[in-house]
């Protein structure tokens, strides 16, 4: 396998499972992940926040661990990499509010490079204007604004994943497994047994 270097964009309040799971697990099958965060750089740490689903109408939202970055946003050079993950939980709300996030994100497309937002990340494809005619799923409180956007919403169990050419969506961290297992297929990862 060709191992792929890989940008993963997270930030303060993202949430746990989307940003420890995807992170260690990339690495774990032979890939470069470079963790960054707007202001903030290598060695820095980002709080996480423990989404969880307890029967009522949304998501709880509990502190959750300190993640360490290990790369500097700054210094990132988009052509250098392969492909981007984007986090979920709350920090898109604001990392799209950030010009250069959003010039990175755009690369990632116009150069067709393998994508995967999870949750709430897919706030960030939305604000770049990015979604516009295609199919993708997202936390179901982010379908109206796939809608606005342009893009076909679809509404997916929990634990499902939604792929359109390389761009891999899903709704939340349950559906790690369908989510993660696309995103290596679309990078060309092979894991034989």
């Amino acid at each position: 396998m060709a191992q792929k270097k890989i940008l993963f964009l997270t930030g303060d309040y993202a949430e746990d499972y989307e940003t420890m799971v995807p992170f260690q697990m990339l690495q774990m099958v032979g890939h470069e992940v470079h963790a960054v965060c707007p202001d903030k750089a290598a060695g820095d740490k980002v709080i996480t926040a423990i989404h969880d689903f307890e029967g009522e109408q949304t998501y709880s939202e509990k502190r959750g661990h300190y993640f360490v970055l290990n790369a500097t946003f700054a210094d990132v050079v988009a052509a250098d990499y392969d492909a981007l993950v984007i986090a979920g939980g709350r920090a898109p709300e604001y990392l799209r509010l950030n010009k250069n996030v959003i010039e990175l994100v755009k690369h990632f497309f116009m150069a067709d490079k393998p994508v995967a937002a999870i949750c709430h990340g897919i706030q960030i494809l939305t604000a770049a204007d990015l979604v516009r005619g295609r199919k993708l799923t997202a936390y179901p409180a982010v379908g109206p604004e796939v809608t606005i956007a342009g893009g076909k919403y679809v509404a997916v169990n929990v634990y499902e994943a939604v792929v359109d050419g390389k761009l891999v969506t899903a709704p939340a961290w349950p559906a790690h497994p369908q989510w993660i297992a696309a995103f290596l297929q679309v990078l060309g990862t092979k894991i034989e047994l």
